[in-house]
């Protein structure tokens, strides 16, 4: 079990290193593909390359997951964490169908001879090695591993299967990334004209002419020119479904019914904490707020005036009930005593095992304590004997600690000891023997015990805030009516444009059961959730909301983004006018000076530019000028030429060509690693492209 604890202790290092192996590798589990023959469209979670998933499908992937995180010890799956693994199962179903006909057209696969070789082999898989490696040498325990698999049975052996799968994987893939990038090579040319690109300088003269000096009225759009440049650029229009929803939030906070309420039990129950044997008992059992077990130095107390209530009182004294940040609290002088601030101590653990009792245990720390106080040395005993290695390396040294830092029985020898004591202490860990080497100045500090009662909505509270938003729901059950009635009543409306898959919105909680019921909302109408219910309740708000406008997956229409396309119709036309402009004026014009005094234009100089260079001095990003620049002859003006901002008149007045006597080799060499870094990663975007992927996640989680 030692091993398997190991194993549950380095499980997120473990998936890091995975990751880390390939750019590529994410975790794939491999499925029965027949379960999809007949699934029911109404049921599918998503088609991937074809092939139909249904939501059965994907949800057992889920659980088959999330007990695997269960068996490395996090019990609690919360809310982020199973986000996590729905997002984790969907990128493993996504890579396994995109991936395995690639697998299939080349062959690929993983032998048994060779996964043994990858477990067993002189050279382990580094998931292996990671597993078997002995943290406090640094070196992989063939051994251990071999007493592991000979002893593997029940969870270990399903812990141990499911690293196994990702070794498989990682191996397939890798091979697929060889393939590719087997493939793929530099030629002679290719790196010629890349070195060339990055070593061709040129200076150059320009007059340049702003497009925006064209008034936006000098040019007439028709709809067939903006149909025109939607077409030509309609991928920049391509969007993702999103909807855009409006609502209003009806907070729940107590009412001044709440309030009372919360000072009448708390001056009820004083003269109960007045008498309690058992203060620390009794605030753990009655108060919103468990007993905090620690002292405080005067001027820690909040508020500051109980600092002086409680520091000229004595023990058994009750404050309050007073109010402190929406709770009523009494506070109960327990004692005073002299501590420190913090502790410098060094310890050795000697820790409960399964192999021995705690009788044999404690013996054991019995007889450290013994050869420490004959004057074997503390250090040597803690780097050869103690349990806890991370501070066995530096002799048991804990450094400086403050009280509650560490386990409470271990924190208060620590405090309430002195300098140079040695003792041994119990706690959940073992016996550790302690040595305390230093203490800050010790000082007056209170014991208090706080009896909190925090002020929340009663249920009738609750209920009365839910009607109200129920009868605004009830009453505005358009997206026409919502409007109106927030500009009535002067509501604040909130909006917000949301993804089918997003899971947050600024300042609700939760809010993913609105998120998905808005993309089954149709635009203008009130949302509804899975029960026909139009009152959300997200945290401590209940929120009633309506789809303003909706954008489906695909390009946008040319009506909805028509203000953009005109804009840029118009900067085109613009510029093409002053095209037009500059080559009448051209006209005769053999140099830029002359051009300059035509046009009553500043020239301005670039030096040292190459076809890579990320700006133009005084022009700023303006790749046209840098093709010029790499191709234009020298001492010959330009014709018109359209940048992004301006249009230009360049004149060549230097070229420094580079030394093609140069073998080229080194160019070749970077744009070979470079091929191979790109594969990791464009080569399975380029298939996620290919394969058609429709993802319905959206109508379940």
């Amino acid at each position: 079990m030692a091993t398997l604890q190991k194993i549950r202790d380095r499980f997120g290092i473990l998936v890091a290193i995975f990751i880390g192996v390939s750019l590529l590798s994410f975790i794939v589990i491999t499925g029965n593909n027949s379960i999809f023959s007949s699934v029911s469209k109404k049921l599918e979670v998503a088609r991937i390359n074809g092939k139909s998933i249904s939501i059965r499908y994907y949800q057992a992937k889920i659980d088959s997951l999330t007990q695997i995180f269960k068996m490395s010890g996090n019990q609690d799956i919360d809310a982020e964490t199973a986000k996590k693994i729905r997002d984790q199962v969907w990128e493993e179903l996504v890579r396994e169908y995109v991936l395995a006909p690639e697998y299939k057209a080349l062959g690929i696969a993983v032998s048994s001879d060779e996964l043994f070789d990858l477990i067993n082999g002189d050279n382990p898989h580094p998931i292996v090695r990671q597993l078997f490696t002995d943290p406090s040498t640094g070196y992989f325990d063939r051994n251990a591993m071999l007493n592991f698999f000979k002893q593997m049975k029940g969870e270990q052996k399903e812990y141990w299967l499911y690293f196994e799968k990702q070794i498989v994987t990682e191996r397939k893939i890798s091979k697929l990334l060889t393939a590719i990038s087997k493939g793929l090579y530099p030629t002679d040319f290719q790196a010629r004209q890349i070195y060339l690109e990055d070593n061709r300088k040129a200076s150059f003269q320009y007059l340049s002419q702003l497009i925006d000096v064209v008034p936006d009225s000098a040019v007439h759009v028709s709809r067939r020119d903006l149909e025109a440049y939607y077409k030509k650029h309609k991928d920049n229009y391509k969007q993702e479904a999103a909807r855009r929803i409006e609502y209003v939030t009806f907070e729940v906070v107590p009412s001044a019914a709440d309030k009372q309420a919360a000072l009448d039990w708390i001056t009820k129950i004083k003269p109960e904490f007045e008498q309690a044997e058992n203060p620390e008992e009794f605030v753990n059992l009655n108060s919103d707020v468990p007993y905090i077990d620690r002292h405080y130095a005067y001027g820690e107390l909040t508020p500051d005036t109980l600092n002086d209530i409680i520091f000229n009182a004595e023990p058994g004294f009750v404050y309050g009930p007073y109010l402190e940040n929406e709770t009523y609290k009494l506070a109960r002088l327990i004692s005073f005593n002299m501590l420190p601030d913090s502790v410098h101590a060094r310890h050795i653990l000697i820790a409960f095992k399964q192999n021995r009792t705690k009788e044999q245990t404690k013996h054991e720390a019995d007889s450290i304590l013994n050869l420490i106080k004959k004057g074997t040395d503390f250090s040597f005993l803690a780097m050869t004997l103690s349990d806890d290695k991370g501070s066995a390396r530096l002799g048991g040294d804990l450094g400086w600690f403050t009280e509650g830092t560490m386990v409470k029985p271990f924190s208060d020898a620590c405090f309430f000891g002195k300098k140079g004591d040695l003792l041994i202490v119990e706690t959940r860990f073992g016996y550790h023997v302690v040595e305390i080497l230093d203490q800050s100045k010790k000082e007056k500090k209170a014991a208090v015990a706080f009896l909190q009662r925090k002020i929340e909505p009663s249920s009738t509270t609750y209920n009365a805030i839910y009607s109200q938003a129920s009868r605004f729901a009830g009453m505005n059950d358009t997206y026409e009516k919502f409007l109106a009635s927030v500009k009535k009543e002067g509501l604040d409306k909130h909006v917000a444009v949301v993804g089918k898959n997003d899971e947050s919105i600024p300042g609700l909680e939760s809010p993913r059961p609105l998120i998905r019921a808005a993309f089954r909302t149709e635009k203008g109408h009130i949302i509804l959730d899975a029960s026909n219910q139009a009152v959300f309740e997200l945290g401590d708000r209940f929120v009633v909301a309506y789809v303003a406008d909706v954008k489906e997956d695909g390009y946008a229409p040319l009506d909805e983004v028509e203000q953009d396309v005109r804009a840029n119709v118009i900067r085109e036309k613009k510029a093409d006018a002053l095209v037009a402009s500059l080559e009448e004026k051209l006209t005769g014009v053999t140099t830029l000076d002359q051009l300059a005094e035509k046009i009553n234009g500043r020239i301005r100089e670039a030096s040292d530019i190459t076809f890579n260079s990320f700006t133009i001095p005084g022009a700023g990003i303006e790749p046209a000028l840098n093709a010029v620049a790499y191709v234009w002859p020298k001492d010959k003006l330009t014709p018109p030429v359209k940048g992004l901002n301006a249009v230009y008149v360049v004149n060549i007045t230097a070229i420094t060509e580079p030394d093609e006597k140069n073998d080229f080799g080194l160019e070749k060499m970077r744009l070979r690693t470079e091929y191979i870094t790109r594969t990791n990663y464009e080569a399975y975007e380029a298939l996620k492209k290919h394969a058609k992927i429709e993802d319905e996640r959206s109508k379940f989680f």
